[in-house]
């Protein structure tokens, strides 16, 4: 029996084909138009159907970059299901380069939305019912927020059985059980029985190589454990489950020196910053509060008492932690050799 088309928008997308669909949303008040651009690849054989999504925060650009380089994947023409990729959630506030929407509301915050509702709620609504609702599963790519840096990590609600298996073969150095925030793509996509797991990497404005390629690796480890694309024979590095985390916090306002960055692994009572004035009075120390990776950090070196510095996970992991740590010095260890060669960016 002949596989259906795929049809968006009053687009009829036929098997073995591709399509950009533009999806109409609130206009401008100049009257300008504005879509968000949404890629069917409609494979010729039956699968399931994934989204991909990037820049629900309007300033996170490193799953934009990612999203461009699986586009261009020639393993795509051998696709079983459906793929949807939208590189530009958030188009608001991507133009603007903004993690917000015009209204300064927060889309992550806003779902599921509502037909009538505000500019937040009325994107959020149009996402989840053209695009995300039509999927078996979900894969949402992220950053850390502006001044902050994440280190390349899953986090999926594992109470969803159907979930551990995604998240853990993505292979990102480390893997955080999360329950989703009210309100959240994930949450309504999984109340609606669309499971998905989130990919954390880099900082909001700012492509990270590394951050890019693990990315791009895990969407199409995903994809493989699927059964979308075919199956590699060397199973992806194991990941690093975090028992849990906290953030760490200043103890005072000030300029704070960091003393340890992104990837190390610390021990308890550990000095992470020095926070102090410009003249060096009153110097404070901030301190691990247990043995851990620093999955998480501020960037910008003022900080007011209470503010959120260094984030760190939990694992008996060491030694695995250690090699994937080690691998991030070198990209190549991200790439997988039948993926498009692209030139680093640096």
């Amino acid at each position: 029996m002949a596989r259906s088309d795929f049809e968006i928008q009053g687009v009829r997308v036929k098997p073995g084909e591709r399509a950009v669909v533009g999806v109409p949303l609130p206009g401008l008040y100049t009257e300008t138009t504005v879509n968000m651009p949404v890629h069917v690849v409609h494979g010729r054989r039956d699968g399931p159907a994934l989204f991909v999504s990037a820049a629900v925060h309007g300033d996170e650009i490193n799953g934009v970059e990612i999203i461009r380089r699986l586009i261009l994947q020639p393993q795509l023409k051998k696709l079983r299901g459906t793929l949807l990729v939208v590189p530009i959630v958030n188009v608001f506030g991507f133009h603007n380069q903004s993690r917000y929407l015009p209204d300064r509301r927060d889309l992550n915050r806003s779902f599921p939305g509502r037909e009538e509702g505000s500019l937040a709620a009325r994107l959020a609504h149009i996402f989840l019912t053209e695009v995300v609702m039509r999927a078996d599963f979900g894969i949402d790519l992220h950053t850390a927020a502006i001044h902050r840096d994440n280190l390349p990590q899953i986090r999926a609600d594992m109470s969803l059985e159907v979930l551990g298996p995604l998240a853990k073969v993505f292979a990102a150095p480390v893997l955080i059980h999360s329950a989703p925030p009210v309100g959240s793509l994930r949450a309504s996509a999984a109340s609606g029985q669309v499971p998905i797991v989130v990919y954390e990497a880099g900082e909001a404005l700012r492509f990270d190589e590394v951050s890019i390629r693990i990315g791009l690796r895990g969407v199409i480890n995903v994809m493989r454990e699927l059964g979308m694309l075919t199956l590699k024979r060397k199973p992806p590095k194991q990941t690093v489950v975090l028992r849990s985390t906290a953030w760490v916090r200043a103890p005072s306002s000030g300029i704070a020196r960091m003393l340890a960055k992104l990837g190390d692994v610390v021990s308890k009572g550990d000095v992470l910053a020095n926070v102090g004035d410009a003249g060096g009075n009153g110097e404070e120390h901030i301190l691990a509060p247990f043995e851990g990776v620093i999955i998480g950090r501020a960037n910008l070196p003022l900080v007011y008492e209470g503010e959120a510095v260094f984030h760190i996970g939990r694992t008996r992991q060491a030694s695995l932690l250690e090699e994937h740590l080690d691998a991030m010095h070198d990209g190549d260890q991200f790439s997988l050799p039948e993926l498009v060669e692209e030139p680093e960016i640096v």
